[in-house]
């Protein structure tokens, strides 16, 4: 190879180099859509804001952009010259300009504070902003939200319930999809989780008989009164012991929040072996006394 090929080869490979650096210089790589970068707003107009966030062209938020809440006038949820932090939602322009979000931001800080508060089993409240037939359509930090029929506490007349602020827990919180499923029945068997212990005497109304056992409601919550727990005499037939609206008293034998079973017993309420079907009554009247017996029995 001769030296003036050579120098040709040098000069060509010089000049796409130059050619690559000038390119990048037209475009600002480090900006991207759905990163969150810190500006200032330096001009407002009718349509949106100026905004520095350090790169070769100022960025644009438009009105809308500005908040989760009506904007009427701008300077209020974006002062001049202060720091903030904005979420890029469009790539550059030609001119190198993105566009950015405060809004999209805070619906983001959102869903991550409902899936912390999901993670922690915590309850929010939620304002009921619609009926249908499935249940009621909620609002929750600027987020929409679903309570299943099954989940809420008034089933019936769910139009009655337009407008009011419910307390619920999370069934499912999914950002990717915009799912938002939350429960009413949840949050208050949680609330009444707290109030529950191993050892307790409840009082609720039977809901339902099963050739295992019988369901006792108790402060919104489904407890299970095996057939073994009830008495400590055999029961052929439950349907001859109990009838469903049947109110009955009962100590707790089991709690378990996470799955949501409370399991209950009259046979630890029985002076003797089928006390309880011989004589509810009696065993009922006297409950308190039989179960601080009981638990007195247990703690020697």
């Amino acid at each position: 190879m001769n030296s003036e090929s050579k120098l040709s080869q040098t000069d060509n490979s010089s000049f796409s180099m130059d050619d690559f650096a000038k390119a990048l210089e037209k475009h600002d790589y480090q900006f991207q859509k759905g990163q969150v970068v810190h500006g200032k707003a330096f001009q407002l107009d009718h349509d949106g804001a100026y905004v520095d966030i350090g790169g070769k062209s100022s960025a644009f938020l438009p009105r809308d952009e500005a908040s989760l809440r009506p904007v009427v006038d701008l300077s209020e949820v974006l002062p001049m010259n202060e720091d903030l932090e904005f979420l890029i939602i469009r790539d550059q322009d030609a001119e190198g300009q993105v566009t950015l979000s405060r809004k999209q931001l805070e619906l983001r800080h959102n869903w991550d504070k409902l899936e912390q508060m999901q993670e922690g089993s915590q309850t929010v409240q939620v304002r009921v902003t619609g009926v249908n037939k499935g249940g009621v359509t909620v609002e929750v930090l600027a987020l929409r939200g679903f309570i299943p029929r099954s989940h809420l506490v008034e089933r019936e007349n769910l139009e009655a319930l337009k407008g009011q602020a419910l307390t619920v827990g999370f069934l499912e919180v999914n950002r990717n999809t915009k799912k938002l499923i939350l429960s009413q029945r949840l949050a208050t068997r949680s609330s009444s989780f707290s109030l529950l212990e191993v050892g307790q005497l409840v009082e609720g109304k039977i809901t339902g008989i099963k050739p295992f056992g019988v369901f006792v409601e108790i402060d919104g919550m489904s407890a299970l009164l095996h057939i073994k727990q009830i008495s400590q005499k055999f029961i052929e037939s439950l349907d001859k012991v109990f009838t469903v609206g049947q109110q009955i008293k009962a100590v707790i034998i089991d709690l378990d929040e996470g799955k949501g079973r409370v399991a209950v017993s009259t046979r630890v309420l029985e002076n003797y072996p089928g006390e309880l079907l011989e004589n509810m009554a009696e065993v009922m009247n006297s409950a308190e006394a039989r179960a601080n017996r009981a638990a007195n029995k247990a703690a020697e």
